[in-house]
């Protein structure tokens, strides 16, 4: 297929997928093999094939920046023309996200509230803004943050220092707990 570049990636934990985190989820064991698997293919394939492997956050000390930080280094246009600053951002509520098909591309990027939201570090809360770490990961993955302690200008919960990283601690124990319910398929009527 002459593709030049290999992103291995685990599942990002939104919408269906955290309903199904305890089936796709994989042990820090999966994730350290499937690490030494695609390690040992760029090896081999150096020079033909570039590599990307993407761990689950959730066995990580710190959390990645999203996207390189929040409308700091790439954007994404839906097939809609609407203009996002990562793939899961329209999960964030309380932001609007404008379309191309409304304002030019670039007073979306350089105007936008929601690209502003939280783009940079003053927004940052502590202890993300005393942070040594600040100007690396940008306080994490807002999605990420918006799904496991419910507000999407939290620190991300990955992040040893963050005061909810105990819920990582409870989906890893859940999620390493055997489990006799079905996965749920996109579509699947969920009951309130």
């Amino acid at each position: 297929m002459r593709a030049r570049r290999l992103e291995v990636a685990c599942v990002h934990f939104h919408g269906w997928a955290t309903k199904n985190r305890n089936h796709l989820l994989p042990t820090r064991e999966q994730t350290i093999d499937a690490k030494r698997i695609v390690a040992e293919a760029e090896q081999r394939l150096r020079g033909t094939l570039a590599f990307d492997f993407v761990p689950p956050d959730y066995y990580a000390d710190f959390p990645k920046s999203c996207m390189g930080g929040w409308g700091s280094a790439g954007l994404n246009v839906t097939p809609n023309g609407t203009v996002i600053p990562c793939h899961a951002a329209e999960s964030i509520p309380h932001l609007t996200f404008e379309s191309v098909k409304d304002r030019r591309l670039a007073e979306i990027w350089f105007d936008s509230p929601a690209f502003n939201a939280y783009r940079g570090t003053d927004w940052l809360p502590n202890p993300c803004q005393s942070c040594d770490r600040k100007e690396i990961d940008f306080g994490g993955c807002r999605c990420q943050a918006l799904a496991i302690s419910g507000d999407a200008s939290a620190p991300d919960p990955v992040c040893g220092k963050s005061p909810n990283h105990g819920l990582i601690a409870k989906i890893l124990e859940q999620a390493a707990k055997p489990t006799d319910t079905p996965m749920l398929w996109r579509g699947t009527v969920l009951s309130k």
